[in-house]
């Protein structure tokens, strides 16, 4: 199978992701994990981390969800005062914000202070776990004012164009979630175009921009998920999870609690950085 539509959960994709090894799986006698799923905006809230009527979010029920079967919970939070406080409360740290965090949001919750981000940067080298979703590359119009946050990342955003299809190459197979997706598989959804690469990421997935409309896409493949180490903490990003359907699409979330439970060190995987092998030309912004 070298590729094939993930628009619908399909049953070859639900029986890959319960056939997952995940060595985190909920167990009664085991304390489940904690994890601060951090999803503050400024200028644009994307509509799956946007409060329901219950006050939880799309992409927050699905993780909830997906923490019930495999042994973790989720303790959502806008509030950017919180990396001022104890951040050993929590076993790992999940972000998808959108802009500068030093600025007052569209919730009107407390920004990050200064320390606070000194605090975020030097827990996660000390080995804090650090997920880092979609628009978490997003700093804002002045992506220089916190280059040491996008560092930790491993790149910065460009631009985006119309939601539309993308083929995401499968470059790393054997990394936890990735096993099962053959070569290859499409995904339709808002995708970002990135920049500045470190040179020791781990690519697992790259974005094949064949066909794909928009002139900030007319260029080489470039990495779209991928695992790093920030001193000694581990750094997993996918660029995926702008639309509700890809929160809900079992290959999404397959290759989301791999990425956790890599990030968890429940699992190891081959880190050798392979993003001048992979993706060759990636910092290239035009063909």
């Amino acid at each position: 199978m070298k590729r094939r539509e993930m628009l619908a959960a399909t049953g070859a994709a639900v029986a890959g992701l319960s056939g997952f090894p995940l060595g985190w799986a909920a167990e009664p006698e085991k304390k489940k994990r904690k994890l601060l799923y951090f999803t503050r905006s400024i200028a644009y809230e994307h509509s799956v981390i946007a409060p329901g009527a219950d006050g939880l979010s799309h992409s927050g029920k699905v993780l909830a969800e997906l923490g019930e079967k495999h042994g973790f919970e989720i303790e959502p939070s806008k509030d950017g005062s919180i990396f001022d406080g104890d951040l050993d409360a929590y076993d790992a740290l999940v972000f998808y914000t959108c802009g500068d965090l030093y600025t007052p949001s569209v919730r009107k919750t407390p920004p990050m202070s200064p320390e606070g981000r000194k605090r975020l940067i030097a827990a996660v080298a000390a080995g804090k776990p650090f997920v880092a979703l979609h628009s978490a590359c997003y700093w804002g119009a002045k992506p220089a004012v916190d280059d040491a946050y996008l560092e930790m990342v491993g790149a910065g955003f460009v631009a985006h164009g119309a939601q539309q299809k993308s083929t995401m190459k499968v470059t790393s197979p054997g990394f936890p979630g990735a096993d099962g997706l053959g070569d290859s598989f499409d995904l339709v959804d808002e995708w970002y175009a990135l920049k500045n690469f470190s040179k020791d990421l781990h690519v697992i997935l790259a974005e094949d921009n064949e066909g794909m409309k928009g002139g900030m896409y007319q260029r080489p493949p470039f990495p779209s998920t991928w695992a790093r180490m920030h001193g000694k903490g581990r750094v997993f990003f996918s660029a995926m999870g702008h639309r509700e359907d890809v929160w809900t699409n079992a290959t999404f979330q397959k290759i989301l609690l791999g990425g956790l439970a890599w990030a968890l060190g429940d699992v190891d995987a081959d880190l050798t950085p392979n993003v001048d092998k992979v993706t060759p030309n990636a910092d290239q912004l035009t063909k």
